[in-house]
């Protein structure tokens, strides 16, 4: 069949020139003649259904993949859906696809064969690690309401990580640093578990301030795709962290052994975001809330005691009836006192001429007159006096009454109560001022962030160079990439190997031409 594929001339004969559709096609025709019906036994890994309503599949065992596909017209009449992980015999016929160089085989019908071998050693690998106690309840940690830095392990070129800065830029801004890691294949276990420990290292305050929150971020895959994250060594990083961790692996329908023994689980990247971080705008409509409920707080106790004082005061007699019994008692003494010493006079004058009846009456009566002229200077002199005492005591008590006149007592009142609506307006002002603080804070922080950003190095005339997808710092690994990508201040350029140009790959739609918040650290 490959014989006219075969040059029999001899040597130095001129072999035949064939097209690269001839040579496809050759294959084809190799390949479909001699595998028209198989059957192959393997485990189910990635699944594929777009909307044409074909279903892509793999067909795998532990070291080689087979592309399988199966059209849509079989995928409906066909007894058992492949899912992923399920052993399946599969009967069908290979053949070549030569748009991409490689073969497949066309599946006419499928059957369960058994339990996947990868899905076998996931379940056997999380008993295991389950029953050393790593997935235990009482092991999480509570994530911090608010962290100040957060450390996100996962790859710095996908799709994943702007989806994290952007969330976190929505709700709280914090400043996050990022460790770039391969998120599948082979060396994505050591590095993701290495990333995780790097951070634990950190030493609080330093000059890499150590992370408050870690989040482990990947993208949906197949379980082929999302095996490094079933690790046992990653698992063991992720329950040794002394960091609040989150995992954020795959799409909600996605498990691996991470999220069991991570802190906390989010079902996608966005959603690892949002418990990280509260909502800003929220927190500051709680602030202003509860600044609200102060002031009125405030205003009722001050209300209330306006009315408690009000309600004593009421209670208090009236100025003038303290003075009034005294004032009439006074009065009265003063309208006997008259009377009183005129029967004190004739009483002495009775006592007295009863005395002096045995007296001569010339002396007696010059005594008499002696003694009534003495009487009547006496009483002379007792009367003004009593008169001033009266006098003074009625003033000293119109004095008392106008020191607790009513307009006294408003006053001393009304300036109690504007000493209780100055403390209001200075509590007031001090919270302000504590909020105001706060802001400028947040304010100075989001500077900070923007100044360490790694843009602003490029503005000064360095630039980043790529080989293959990863930061290239030496001139070997130049070297040895395939390709090199050199990112400038406006922009990126291709360069293939040996030097030649190539375009700058456009941006992904969607970002709007803006910049990334974070770059890398390394």
């Amino acid at each position: 069949m490959m014989s006219d594929l075969i040059d029999d001339d001899g040597p130095g004969g001129n072999a035949p020139e064939f097209t690269v559709s001839e040579i496809s096609g050759a294959v084809k025709r190799t390949i479909e003649g001699a595998f028209t019906h198989i059957r192959v036994r393997g485990e189910v890994g990635r699944v594929s259904r777009p909307r044409s309503g074909h279903i892509y599949l793999d067909l795998k065992d532990d070291r080689n993949v087979l592309a399988s596909v199966i059209w849509k017209g079989v995928a409906g009449r066909l007894a058992t859906q492949p899912e992923e992980g399920m052993e399946v015999v599969a009967t069908g016929r290979l053949t070549t696809f030569g748009g991409q160089s490689r073969y497949q085989m066309v599946i006419e019908d499928i059957a369960p064969a058994g339990v996947g071998a990868l899905m076998a050693m996931l379940e056997k690998r999380k008993a295991a690690l389950a029953a050393e106690g790593l997935f235990a309840a009482e092991r999480k940690q509570a994530l911090p309401y608010l962290p100040e830095v957060i450390g996100v392990v996962t790859s710095p070129s996908g799709a994943v990580i702007r989806d994290i800065l952007h969330r976190l830029r929505d709700r709280f801004p914090r400043k996050v640093l990022i460790w770039p890691v391969a998120v599948q294949g082979a060396a994505c276990a050591p590095e993701v578990a290495r990333a995780i420990r790097g951070f634990n290292a950190l030493t609080p305050g330093g000059a890499l301030p150590r992370p408050d929150l870690l989040i482990v971020a990947r993208g949906g895959g197949s379980l082929e795709d999302l095996w490094g994250f079933n690790e046992e060594i990653v698992v063991r990083a992720a329950a040794e962290s002394k960091i609040p961790l989150i995992s954020a692996v795959g799409h909600e329908t996605d498990t691996t052994l991470i999220d069991f023994a991570a802190d906390r689980r989010a079902p996608t990247p966005t959603a690892a975001a949002e418990m990280a971080v509260p909502v800003r705008l929220e927190l500051m409509a709680w602030v202003d809330g509860q600044e609200a409920r102060r002031s009125r707080a405030i205003a009722r106790a001050l209300q209330q005691r306006r009315q408690r004082l009000a309600d004593l005061s009421r209670a208090l007699p009236r100025p003038a009836s303290l003075v009034e019994a005294a004032a009439q008692r006074l009065d009265r003494a003063g309208e006997r006192l008259p009377a009183a010493l005129k029967a004190r006079i004739s009483r002495e004058k009775l006592r007295l001429s009863e005395a002096g009846a045995a007296l001569r009456p010339a002396l007696l009566r010059r005594r008499i007159t002696d003694e009534a002229r003495r009487l009547e200077d006496r009483a002379g002199r007792v009367r003004p006096a009593l008169s001033r005492l009266i006098r003074a005591r009625r003033a000293e008590l119109d004095a008392r009454a106008a020191r607790i006149r009513p307009e006294a007592v408003a006053r001393q009142i009304e300036a109690r109560g504007k000493a209780l609506d100055a403390l209001d307006r200075r509590l007031a002002a001090a919270l302000r001022a504590g909020l105001d603080r706060r802001r400028t804070r947040l304010d100075a922080l989001e500077r900070v962030r923007q100044g360490l950003s790694y843009e602003e190095t490029l503005k000064r005339g360095y630039a980043v160079i790529r080989g293959d997808g990863q930061v290239v710092t030496t001139k070997r690994a130049a070297e040895t990439a395939a390709a090199l990508e050199i990112e400038f201040r406006d922009g990126r350029l291709s360069v293939a190997a040996g030097g030649t140009e190539g375009k700058a790959p456009r941006r992904p739609r969607g970002s709007g031409g803006k910049k990334p918040e974070q770059g890398t650290l390394f």
